[in-house]
């Protein structure tokens, strides 16, 4: 298999699934942090689905991409497919004279359980505005506009679009972009190491705040329900943790960055996202972080009969166990 299989060498537990005191299951993979532990093998080359979104939304700032605020947020967003989410895709769209028509995401229903039967019962069939995905599309087709490039061939991996993301995330996560795939939405996607993912998101968190990485951590520091929704763990941890950039993706996939540069990324073998809030809190606790909410947000029990009986135990080094104290942030 080479390198197709070469992200499963050297993994590490990451969690343990515990039921009734027995053992039942075991995710591993790989956590690459900056300032803290590390599992598995953080120079692991893999795809790091949509956490590699903030990045992208930063390249699309420097190639003349006009968005702050929520929208923003959305840009770099998998979002829930509320109806805010959509209505603000279609602002993006709107600003540089296009509609949804543009767009040439994965039509689909809206990620929120409530949100697509809704949608369902209005009669509405997927579409590409409903996609979790649709705020970086509609960002991109407006960094085409912005910067004078042709908008029908925004997805192919050669456009100038797409070559301008290829160099932005080489330039942050400080590796060579080996391998080149179709993202679910049908955006092309690049590789990087875990430990490429972790740097770039430190250096999105301290950027100078007038940057385009510093405008992309404000806009998701500040606006957390539209990077997901109200319900998406992503957006909890950064509730529960004032100043943190973070972003979720598919495969178990997860980074975040401490405004202090402190930084951590993690991919779960089994592309499982069971564990990843665990993982997450712990590994946050590790680097210093002391939040109550985050310990809430953390805790993915495993139910019998309806009822707690186990835990998705995270195995992060040198991760506090138990409730934290009551000061919030990073210490």
């Amino acid at each position: 298999m080479g390198e197709a299989s070469s992200v499963a060498t050297g993994a590490g537990t990451l969690a343990t699934v515990v039921r009734s005191g027995v053992v039942e299951s075991v995710h591993l993979g790989h956590l690459a942090t900056i300032g803290g532990p590390q599992v598995g093998r953080p120079g692991a080359t893999f795809f790091p689905r949509s956490a590699l979104k903030p990045v992208q939304a930063a390249a699309m700032l420097r190639a003349g991409l006009d968005l702050d605020g929520e929208l923003l947020a959305l840009a770099a967003a998998s979002h829930a497919g509320l109806p805010r989410h959509r209505e603000g895709a279609a602002r993006i769209l709107a600003a540089a004279g296009l509609d949804t028509g543009a767009l040439r995401n994965t039509p689909d229903l809206p990620l929120d359980p409530d949100a697509a039967a809704a949608w369902r019962a209005a009669g509405s069939v997927p579409e590409p505005v409903a996609q979790n995905c649709s705020g970086k599309h509609a960002a991109m087709l407006a960094t085409c506009v912005a910067a004078g490039w042709d908008t029908a061939g925004y997805l192919d991996p050669a456009h100038a679009l797409q070559q301008a993301i290829r160099r932005h995330v080489e330039a942050l996560t400080g590796d060579e972009v080996r391998h080149v795939a179709v993202d679910g939405c049908g955006a092309p996607l690049f590789s990087c190491t875990v430990a490429g993912l972790a740097r770039a998101f430190s250096v999105i968190a301290t950027a100078d705040p007038g940057s385009p990485e510093g405008r992309v951590a404000a806009a998701v520091r500040a606006h957390p329900e539209w990077l997901g929704g109200p319900a998406r763990p992503v957006t909890r941890i950064l509730r529960a943790v004032p100043g943190l950039v973070a972003k979720d993706g598919a495969e178990g996939v997860f980074a975040a960055a401490l405004p202090d540069g402190r930084a951590l990324a993690l991919t779960v073998l089994d592309g499982a996202a069971r564990p990843v809030p665990a993982v997450v809190a712990a590994t946050l606790r590790a680097l210093g972080v002391r939040s109550p909410e985050l310990d809430a947000t953390g805790h993915v029990p495993v139910l019998g009969h309806g009822a707690e009986v186990g835990a998705v135990e995270p195995a992060v080094p040198g991760a506090p166990v138990g409730s934290s104290p009551a000061d919030t942030g990073a210490a």
